[in-house]
């Protein structure tokens, strides 16, 4: 699958894409065709082009290595989609109805499952240490999917406890992605802690960015309807800020509508237009773009190479996108 924006590792991203499509082939069918639907959902591939644009950064020579893990980090993420939208309720996925409305509930927990295995399946050839780092990215990921249930229409939330969910849900894995690229293209500790450094920074706000397109964003672009985050009663940076030190027009409603737990859209819609006029989007656009500012500091301790200047260009894509 190439892209406009593979910022020089189309080739490699069609690598990624081939073995993620060989190792879910099964003797069951229907495991095939879920797994390549949810993977056929699953965005802008990002963490496999931070996966190899760091292994590159560091003089990487032997790209199928860096090809496997980055596969097997995605076949982890596609596992996570599923499980979310069945935990959040979500209806859509990239303009398309989710996996378990589709399939059904245990069909699709259990391709969840199956994804998972493939995963290990790949990543389980490493060395200790990197099967190790990809471990501690599942356990992650499970820790803030209970963490962000936890605080479910939750107003107290503040923005110490987001920025940990949403780093243990979206920044950890591309940090993990971006350490164990460098670590297989044979960089040294503090290449790797850089590449790290810069993978949670990205993937923070990445998240943050989001977040806010989920306020202010296109439906049709997004793929899914804006709004699903007050919906579901996830607390992001934005109530966050609308609720303590935004200028919004009637706190007590917004606070009423994000503690409910069942909501028409029409309240919704409401809670939207407050939140936009609150100032909040403009507050979390400075701070995804302080997120983004870390990210390219910490590109200082990598070689001056081109995929360096790629991953210095992909904050600024992600900072700036639509979708």
């Amino acid at each position: 699958m190439t892209t406009a924006w593979d910022f020089g590792v189309s080739r490699e991203l069609d690598l990624v894409e081939r073995t993620i499509r060989e190792s879910i082939e099964s003797e069951e069918p229907l495991l095939t065709e879920i797994s390549q639907y949810v993977i056929a959902s699953g965005g802008k591939r990002i963490r496999p082009t931070v996966t190899l644009l760091a292994f590159k950064a560091v003089g990487g020579k032997e790209v199928e290595k860096a090809v496997d893990i980055a596969a097997a980090l995605e076949l982890i993420h596609s596992a996570t989609l599923i499980h979310d939208d069945i935990n959040d309720r979500g209806t859509e996925r990239r303009g398309r109805p989710a996996a378990y409305l589709k399939y059904g509930l245990q069909e699709a927990l259990v391709t969840g499952d199956f994804l998972f295995t493939k995963a290990f399946q790949i990543g389980g050839k490493f060395e200790d240490e990197i099967v190790d780092m990809t471990a501690r990215v599942c356990t992650a990921l499970a820790e803030g999917e209970i963490r962000q249930k936890r605080h479910v229409g939750d107003v107290q939330l503040d923005r110490g406890e987001y920025v940990n969910i949403i780093t243990r849900k979206t920044a950890m894995p591309i940090e993990t992605g971006a350490r164990v690229g460098a670590l297989l293209g044979g960089g040294r500790l503090s290449e790797i802690n850089a590449a790290g450094e810069y993978g949670l920074n990205l993937g923070i706000a990445f998240q943050i960015v989001d977040d806010i397109l989920d306020v202010v964003g296109d439906g049709v672009t997004l793929g899914k309807r804006p709004g699903m985050d007050i919906k579901e009663g996830n607390v992001t940076l934005l109530a966050i800020h609308a609720l303590n030190d935004g200028a919004v027009s009637d706190r007590s409603e917004l606070i009423r509508i994000i503690r409910k737990r069942t909501k028409d859209w029409g309240e919704v819609q409401t809670a939207l237009r407050m939140i936009q006029e609150s100032g909040a989007v403009e507050k979390a656009r400075a701070e995804a773009r302080g997120f983004g500012d870390r990210a390219l500091e910490a590109l200082g301790g990598l070689p001056d190479t081109e995929a360096r200047r790629h991953l210095r260009d992909l904050v600024e894509f992600v900072l700036s996108r639509h979708a």
